[in-house]
């Protein structure tokens, strides 16, 4: 099961910094219905860490500290949150002044695309509904990762892994891969920031990654502050007993779909490596990673090497071409999309190692950088003009009369993955493939008021009768998911639904007598 969670920057016309929390809240609450809410938060351990503690708190950027207090203390923490549930089976709400958007759980790699596709027209249709409010004023909304002052806020990625892969092999062998894998997944940047919470462009014109900048460590529990390059978050929303959830906050966020596609597929694989026992080459292990994920973004010769521990340099694309061969090796035939993503792998690979800015059809940082290369010979212009900046956050803009990637699109600039139209099935149903996504999509849009508490894990239902009845995920996850669109879609009340649920976990073996697992968070 993949998943992939994004932050969108927010501008309200005639609105600060200070009003962002009220603001992000505003746009949450006027998602499109039907949305189910009753959020359960205390199913949730985001400080518990894999490596076996729990820490007292999560560090906060000081910097966006001053603004979360504000206009909050007649306001809870639920109210200011204002969890939605979708039809879609994703999740929306407000993570600290930006709207978030989480994908359901997918279980390929097109089902994911279309998911993360269809959070930029469900943030849209916010932003088009509070300007609606407001009667005026701009309300735009920008899938990137940055404001160009100081601020970072955060494009996440969970994958399903097996618990038996032990914590220290998994980081000794996914290191060299995030450290590199922005050159074909980063989202392209102007400038450098700078302490102080400025953007510079003097040494640094352009560069891969929107989020390198921000990593300072690499492992830890936090997200917000002190990044780190792994995530150690031990939150799995799954069996624990069987299941880790991989929480990546390493990556940019992608507008280009071939860019997503290789971001998550080839991820995917490294995991399914790892698992098998298959250890990176000592040759590919680094002196520094948190300086050379910052080396490498900021390149400017696109050669992208690095320093190895054991002495001497090795490139970005050498070390990727090493966990390729790999994949090749093992995983070859593993399924039809195993081969797409090794194919387009290798065939991006290659082209990064002689003509980085042919791939502007494929990659976002290419893509991005050859726009503005345009855009600045037109206008006689060099990286110093601020101008940049602006275009550079226009790229992201969610609105497709607007958004300059959307005008790459329209043209046909740009390599698809996903239609139009399984974007637009994706905004309102869950992905066919998914059981959880499907069980909790199908009660959202069917029977949202009586939903009375839900989160990753778990549903609770009021059955009609007045009992609520608790849905574990984790015995729904390998339901036939034919079989659960065909016996839950026709179902007409929540006792239907949850009789006919019950009567499909019988079959297959996965129904407990009371519903509840203390292991499922």
């Amino acid at each position: 099961m993949i998943g992939i969670e994004t932050e969108y920057g927010i501008y309200v016309e005639g609105k600060g910094a200070q009003d962002l929390v009220v603001e992000a809240t505003h746009l949450v609450k006027l998602c499109p219905p039907p949305v189910a809410t009753g959020w359960d938060y205390s199913r949730e351990h985001p400080r518990r860490d894999v490596r076996g503690f729990t820490v007292d708190h999560l560090s906060v950027d000081p910097h966006d500290a001053q603004f979360e207090q504000t206009g909050r203390p007649h306001s809870t923490d639920v109210e200011v949150r204002s969890d939605r549930v979708l039809p879609s089976g994703a999740r929306l709400y407000n993570d600290h002044g930006h709207p978030e958007f989480s994908t359901p759980e997918c279980t390929t790699l097109r089902e994911l695309i279309a998911s993360d596709r269809a959070g930029e027209r469900v943030m849209q249709a916010c932003a088009e509904r509070r300007m609606s409010r407001m009667g005026g004023g701009l309300v735009a909304m920008y899938k990137n990762n940055t404001d160009f002052h100081g601020a970072s806020y955060g494009t996440h990625e969970s994958y399903l892994i097996q618990r038996s892969l032990p914590f220290e092999l998994l980081l000794e062998g996914i290191l060299p891969f995030f450290t590199t894998r922005q050159i074909f997944a980063g989202a392209g940047k102007v400038g450098m920031e700078q302490a102080g919470g400025t953007t510079s462009t003097t040494e640094v014109p352009f560069q891969l990654s929107q989020r390198a900048d921000f990593f300072t460590t690499i492992a830890s529990v936090d997200t917000l502050h002190n990044r780190p390059i792994v995530n150690t978050r031990d939150e799995p929303h799954a069996d624990a007993r069987l299941y880790r959830r991989f929480h990546v906050i390493c990556g940019d966020a992608n507008l280009c779909e071939m860019s997503t596609l290789l971001k998550v597929g080839t991820t995917l694989l490294v995991l399914r490596l790892l698992e098998t026992g298959w250890r990176v080459p000592q040759t590919a292990q680094l002196r520094d990673p948190v300086a050379a994920i910052k080396q490498i973004s900021r390149d400017q010769s696109f050669r992208w090497h690095v320093e190895r521990s054991g002495g001497g340099t090795i490139g970005a694309v050498e070390i990727q071409r090493l966990y390729l061969a790999a994949a090749k090796e093992k995983l070859t035939g593993l399924s039809g999309e195993t081969d797409v993503v090794l194919a387009e792998w290798e065939q991006v690979l290659n082209r990064l190692d002689t003509d980085p800015l042919s791939l502007s059809d494929t990659l976002d940082w290419a893509a991005k950088r050859t726009l503005l290369e345009e855009f600045r010979g037109a206008e006689g212009m060099d990286w110093r003009d601020p101008t940049l900046i602006s275009l550079d956050l226009e790229y992201h803009n969610v609105d497709p009369a607007a958004g300059l990637y959307y005008g790459l699109e329209q043209e046909g600039r740009v390599r698809r993955v996903v239609t139009e139209g399984e974007i637009a099935a994706a905004v309102a149903h869950p992905p066919a493939n998914s059981p959880r996504a499907l069980v909790r999509g199908l009660a959202v849009s069917k029977f949202a008021e009586a939903v009375k508490s839900v989160t990753w894990s778990r549903l609770d239902l009021d059955d009609g009768s007045g009992q609520t009845v608790g849905i574990r995920m984790s015995q729904v996850q390998d339901l036939d998911p034919t079989k659960v669109q065909a016996a839950l879609g026709k179902t007409t009340t929540p006792g239907e639904f949850v009789a006919a649920l019950e009567a499909l976990e019988r079959e297959s073996g996965t129904a407990s007598g009371d519903g509840l697992d203390a292991e499922d968070d």
